[in-house]
């Protein structure tokens, strides 16, 4: 078979196929109490102080680990460990999107909290078991390509959230946006029957103890295990940071809710496949620590773009430019991010394991995102988007430490 066919026969395997429609259901519940949700208490005048902290409600995003090794150790009665915990989540989870719904910002902003923080629970929990499904369901020399097949699922999922849901409440209500976003949810509850329950790992944990010491003790005795959180911690923070202040960013330029949903969402979303793709096809050429470094300096001058923006105005072609930009290298990066952390997981914890590294991947977006309205307000636009795009940059020269070997060679002085 040629290596064009074998390529092809793996792409379109139901591996490949399930990672994305696994990413959808995963990306689907995370801009829902972020951008779809700025945008609305955004029209209802509240306070930009104000919709910078309610970033807090996704601090079970950064805080998953701590229940992951209960979904290591116990198994549901129904449907396997990995399928039978999913669907639980899955419902709960389509629950409180529809209750997120009922709840409104102009008149109770603690309730509306509480339902944000349901959604963002069930989400996170929902993360932990199709990361661990995908880590366990993929071969190690597939990780790459299915990981860049699940970050395009999750980005469509991130679409429709947030540009779809845009567009939409220009023409209904927000309450029933969110009802028509739960019931999206429906996808990943057929992927989770239908697929089936990947094979035990060898040595997984027996009792509750295994699955709560073992996971963190086998990671913390490698070399360098230290440095890799750090790099997973800021990589993307700031990527992070800018994205929780894109909407109130472009709202205040003056384009409009269809503009922002059009333009920022659809016509980003194909770069967004584009670069997730080919962010996978290029891991298997560069290998993951060069494919790092290369698309962590492209993230950030693509962030920065975002300056040159404020100065532009209101300017469809240019907000056209900027987003396909940084779409693009967006999804370039986070396809190698993600390959990364699969890669330094021991399957026999994957449930833990991914979800200590994904938590701490999770920090900038709840806890610096928290702050990042009254940066915005303090510095201007131009000087907190290039903040943002210079505060990644000790990141690459990390992968430095604990993969010499993997990064480009240091310039002569």
């Amino acid at each position: 078979m040629s290596g064009r066919a074998s390529f092809l026969r793996v792409l379109f395997s139901r591996r490949m196929i399930v990672a994305g429609v696994m990413g959808f259901s995963s990306g689907l519940p995370l801009l829902l109490t972020v951008t779809l949700l700025q945008a609305w208490m955004k029209k209802l005048g509240v306070d930009l102080g104000v919709i910078g902290l309610m970033s807090l409600v996704g601090l079970p995003y950064t805080l998953k680990f701590l229940w992951a090794p209960f979904l290591d150790r116990y198994v549901p009665p129904f449907l396997g460990r990995r399928r039978g915990w999913l669907l639980i989540f899955q419902i709960f989870l389509t629950a409180s999107i529809a209750y997120l719904g009922m709840a409104h910002p102009g008149e109770n902003l603690w309730m509306v909290a509480f339902a944000a923080l349901l959604v963002t629970f069930f989400s996170a929990s929902q993360d932990i078991v199709i990361d661990a499904y995908r880590r366990e369901d993929l071969a190690d020399k597939e990780l790459g390509l299915g990981s860049s097949m699940y970050v395009n699922g999750y980005r469509v999922g991130m679409l429709l959230a947030s540009g779809g849901g845009l567009i939409l409440a220009d023409r209904m209500s927000f309450q029933m946006v969110y009802l028509v976003m739960a019931a999206f949810m429906s996808i990943g509850v057929c992927a989770t029957l239908f697929t089936p329950e990947p094979e035990t790992p060898r040595g997984a944990p027996v009792s509750l103890k295994e699955s709560v010491v073992e996971p963190f003790a086998e990671y913390f005795s490698r070399p360098h295990a230290i440095w890799m959180l750090a790099f997973v911690l800021m990589y993307k923070i700031g990527d992070q940071m800018a994205s929780a202040m894109t909407t109130p960013f472009y709202i205040e330029l003056k384009f409009t809710l269809s503009q922002i949903g059009a333009v920022v969402k659809l016509f980003g979303f194909w770069a967004t496949l584009i670069g997730g793709f080919a962010g996978g096809v290029l891991i298997l050429r560069l290998g993951i620590y060069r494919a790092l470094w290369i698309f962590g300096i492209l993230q950030g001058v693509s962030t920065a773009g975002f300056s040159a923006l404020s100065l532009i105005g209101p300017n469809v072609t240019a907000l056209a430019a900027v987003i396909s930009f940084e779409n693009i290298s967006g999804g370039m990066g986070t396809s190698a991010y993600a390959a990364f952390m699969a890669s330094i997981t021991n399957k026999r914890f994957t449930a833990t394991q991914y979800a200590l590294l994904t938590g701490f991947m999770g920090i900038p977006r709840v806890v610096a995102s928290s702050v990042t309205g009254y940066m915005a307000e303090g510095m201007g636009w131009f000087y907190f988007f290039v903040f943002c795009a210079l505060i990644a940059a000790p990141a690459l020269f990390m992968i430095r430490v604990f993969a010499p070997q993997e990064a480009p060679p240091a310039p002569n002085p």
